[in-house]
């Protein structure tokens, strides 16, 4: 029995990605090889599940993994010890003030097994041209003028897809990702996608979706009235110690 080889996208960049049901099961989720990392491929492979991720050296490669592993706004888990150290905590969390920074922290920050990173220059590039059009957002916790803690990803209509995380200071990584989700949910957004299994991000409270669900649940988001340009002003600046206050799961 012959193998099944991903898609090979078009060169147009509003091509479309086939369906994220036909993504391989080995390797879990691989769909599509190819095409490029333009703002408007990069819009529609989010649109439908679909992300990539490559090494460098590797062609494009596009990703719909199943299951799907995402955190619900109202669900974001700090231990009750964080949340007590972070009352007395003078970090504040803005948006969209350091994005460049987050994304070359993300890349440059070790990953345990992994040689190099998959956060290459040219995702790197990509990703802050989604910034300047207003769809890719970046969190950041500073304690002063020193950035400690961030996160980015992509957003369209009321869904948030998280791409990566970086703490410069112990506990940077969680205070943005929980300060992020405590504004997603006053804001009315459900979700954030947070693509593939991890264990820190198990013991964050993120849970597995099966594919199908995962897809049924963005499919409205995506199509709802977001949050359009930049988040610094819609954001504002927040004090970490606002966590020690939140309920949720300790």
């Amino acid at each position: 029995m012959s193998r099944r080889l991903p898609f090979l996208l078009g060169a147009d960049p509003a091509s479309p990605f086939p369906p994220a049901s036909q993504a391989l099961t080995e390797p879990d989720g691989l769909l599509a090889l190819g095409g490029d990392l333009s703002p408007q491929r990069l819009l529609n492979a989010y649109r439908g599940g679909i992300f990539p991720w490559f090494s460098k050296g590797q062609p494009l490669l596009w990703w719909s993994p199943d299951p799907r592993m995402v955190f619900a706004t109202d669900a974001v888990r700090l231990s009750s010890r964080f949340r007590r150290a972070l009352r007395h905590s003078d970090w504040i969390v803005r948006a969209d003030t350091a994005f460049d920074q987050v994304i070359a922290a993300c890349a440059a920050a070790p990953r345990p097994g992994q040689d190099g990173t998959w956060i290459t220059w040219e995702m790197q590039q990509a990703y802050c041209q989604l910034h300047a059009l207003g769809h890719a957002h970046s969190v950041e916790v500073f304690d002063g003028q020193a950035l400690v803690g961030g996160i980015y990803g992509v957003a369209i209509g009321r869904m948030f897809f998280g791409e990566s995380m970086f703490s410069g200071a112990s506990g940077g990584s969680k205070v943005a990702i929980a300060m992020l989700a405590m504004t997603l949910q006053e804001w009315g957004w459900p979700l954030i996608d947070a693509q593939l299994h991890n264990p820190h991000l198990d013991f964050l409270g993120a849970r597995m979706l099966p594919r199908e669900r995962f897809l049924r649940r963005i499919a409205p988001l995506v199509e709802s009235p977001g949050q359009p340009g930049l988040w610094t002003e819609a954001f504002g600046e927040r004090q970490a110690s606002l966590l020690a206050q939140a309920t949720g799961p300790a």
